[in-house]
């Protein structure tokens, strides 16, 4: 049965401990990240939640310069030891910090994040992390579309073949999300719903229903 908890870092250190026994701490980057920025001119890129770093290290692998932020330090050191492997290190800043309290303190030409819970509702955390977009900067927004079991609970299936049962406020919709782009100050030029099919541990196969949202901020 799946677990009700919350997303602080004991949560996120016990996912990347189980991951890193098992294959999940060598996972590709997810494939929206290549459909949804490779028109875009490289520069500098803020992935959020970056866990052991795939999308960080497939945006410094085509010339990003990249800050991955986590709160989970057993991911970032993997991730910092994929970069190295990848000849990439130059190009890729990690950051251990809290999402919720951490501030940047400059904007960046793409943010992005890829299935991040962090403690806190999930709509305001994307409101925080749009923040930093810089003005004509894209937003990059890729997340679980959560399901409802027989009794209720929300379920969040992730890319590693997890199972949990996350708290209320985790739960948003592509609806939600947005709504929550202001017109005058966005261009959605992406707002997607897909399911697509992964295999977890074990040879486990799960399906994943996604939210991709890509808009870029006005000048």
């Amino acid at each position: 049965m799946a677990e009700q908890h919350e997303f602080d870092k004991d949560y996120w250190e016990r996912h990347w401990h189980q991951a890193h026994r098992g294959a999940g701490d060598g996972n590709p980057p997810h494939p929206y990240l290549a459909q949804q920025t490779s028109n875009l001119v490289p520069g500098t890129a803020l992935d959020a939640g970056c866990g052991t770093g795939a999308e960080a290290l497939w945006l410094a692998t085509h010339g990003w310069q990249v800050t991955g932020v986590d709160i989970a330090p057993v991911a970032l050191a993997r991730a910092a030891e994929r970069a190295t492997h990848n000849g990439v290190s130059e190009r890729v800043r990690w950051v251990e910090a809290d999402l919720t309290s951490w501030d940047p303190g400059v904007r960046f030409d793409l943010v992005t994040t890829h299935y991040a819970h962090p403690a806190m509702p999930q709509l305001a955390f994307y409101d925080r992390i749009s923040a930093w977009v810089a003005p004509g900067g894209t937003l990059l927004i890729v997340g679980h579309l959560h399901t409802e079991d027989a009794a209720g609970h929300k379920h969040t299936p992730d890319a590693a073949g997890h199972g949990s049962h996350p708290p209320r406020e985790a739960a948003v919709t592509l609806a939600d999300i947005t709504a929550g782009l202001d017109s005058a100050d966005w261009e959605i030029s992406t707002a997607e719903e897909h399911r697509r099919t992964v295999t977890g541990p074990g040879g486990r196969e799960k399906s994943l229903h996604d939210v991709v949202v890509r808009a870029t901020r006005r000048p």
